[in-house]
């Protein structure tokens, strides 16, 4: 148990959290956090989803590493993402139909979604079954983490509202002349935030900034 839980496997699950975040740090996945961030819900279904078909597809392909041929490596890690992806946007037609239709074509191509591409071909290959799910569940959790931030700041600040739910639509809140940022709602605004996270992120862990020539 105490091998399971090491030293190295706790910091490959936590360090895409923090100072490796695919998103802020290796600057993958921007596409989906532009896209499906302008309300809180498709952003946590999307984040949860990336997060189950990466940690799933990293097992798979840890457990056949030794015998894909190296040349036909990616068309072996396409077709295991495919078929993950297919799962898991069945269950979300059949159990979360409006979440499903707001992600739209965004679930399938998570596909060539790089951040699981690129855990799937630099770690999976490479290493055993369970680092391998605790390296992708980590990637996958710190994707989501930045995705729900955004979509937290322009869903209240946009719509007014979180989760559906009516947090700054009241008369008091208006007459104190507060009114809803539009603004907010367009994809322009998540780089914004997301350029403010990164901003946040490098200021507060120095080894993360480029020395200037």
């Amino acid at each position: 148990m105490g091998q399971l839980f090491s030293k190295k496997n706790k910091e490959v699950f936590s360090a895409p959290l923090g100072i490796d975040n695919p998103v802020t740090v290796q600057v993958l996945g921007i596409c989906s956090a532009l896209a499906v961030t302008a309300k809180l819900e498709p952003a946590i279904v999307m984040g949860l989803s990336v997060t189950v078909i990466t940690a799933f597809a990293n097992v798979v392909i840890s457990l056949l590493r030794k015998t894909i041929p190296n040349r036909i490596r990616i068309i072996v890690q396409l077709v295991v993402v495919a078929a993950l992806v297919t799962i898991v946007s069945e269950i979300l037609k059949a159990f979360a139909y409006d979440v499903s239709v707001q992600l739209s074509v965004y679930v399938g191509l998570i596909i060539t979604n790089c951040i699981l591409m690129g855990r799937l071909e630099a770690f999976a290959m490479q290493n055993g079954p369970w680092e391998s799910f605790l390296d992708g569940d980590g990637n996958g959790l710190g994707y989501a983490k930045i995705l729900v931030i955004v979509a937290f700041f322009r869903e209240l600040f946009g719509s007014g509202t979180l989760l559906g739910f009516n947090i700054l639509n009241y008369e008091p809140i208006r007459n104190i002349g507060y009114v809803n940022n539009g603004l907010m709602l367009m994809p322009p605004m998540a780089l914004i935030i997301v350029a403010c996270i990164i901003w946040y992120q490098r200021a507060r862990h120095k080894e993360l900034q480029e020395e200037s020539n």
